[in-house]
């Protein structure tokens, strides 16, 4: 579960900023093996590069991850994230507030569930990143338990209402498509969160795990 990058601030993303937050707590063993698949692709020392997560939300991805900078569309999000020392820009992801290569590493966590426009925000992704800069996705997969559920319940849900879930495969396509090279999966969560009690290993590939992560390379010389 994570927050819209790319739609105005909806009201419960503002009105609820604590709650939303405190899920990571509720569900430790999920928030644990997300942030372990995540880890699959990144590199060691995240802090050292110019680093950037869309949708940075209150940080909860960020901040153990080592990403300096964020961006995100709701206030209440942005304030829990500069609280954990995120240096977060209002924004959205279809238009970045950045200039053209500006970014080593670009982190996006299930935030593109609720882009406008997927393609869009990905195309803005491959502008500002450096050549040979890394892009690295965390996302619900659609096609999974967990991502069953999520549709199931999306229209009651207080979050996930707005959301547009999609297949790992789907956004492969995307980033393929954009010229994106080295393009990587692994996938996690076996269930759903209240049935995940333990912390669960990432396993290669994506289609079958509740949380997909994704890593692809842009085209160019990297030096990390």
């Amino acid at each position: 579960m994570n927050k819209p990058a790319s739609t105005k601030p909806s009201d419960a993303f503002d009105k609820y900023a604590p709650e939303y937050d405190a899920w990571y707590e509720k569900y430790r063993p999920v928030y644990e093996s997300e942030l372990l698949a995540l880890k699959e692709f990144l590199p060691a020392h995240p802090e050292r590069l110019k680093a950037l997560e869309i949708g940075v939300g209150t940080g909860r991805f960020a901040f153990p991850l080592g990403i300096g900078y964020g961006v995100e569309p709701s206030k209440a999000m942005a304030l829990l994230a500069k609280r954990r020392n995120i240096e977060v820009v209002r924004g959205i992801a279809e238009s970045l507030p950045f200039k053209t290569q500006t970014f080593d590493l670009i982190l996006i966590v299930t935030s593109i569930s609720f882009f406008t426009d997927p393609a869009q925000g990905l195309r803005e992704t491959a502008r500002v990143l450096k050549p040979g800069g890394q892009i690295v996705i965390g996302m619900l997969e659609r096609e999974s338990k967990l991502g069953q559920y999520y549709v199931a319940k999306q229209k009651e849900g207080r979050f996930s209402s707005g959301a547009r879930f999609l297949s790992a495969a789907e956004v492969l396509g995307m980033l393929a498509g954009l010229g994106y090279e080295k393009l990587e999966s692994c996938q996690t969560l076996s269930g759903i969160p209240g049935e995940i009690e333990e912390v669960e290993m990432p396993e290669e590939g994506s289609g079958k795990g509740g949380f997909a992560v994704l890593s692809a390379r842009k085209p160019g010389y990297s030096t990390f």
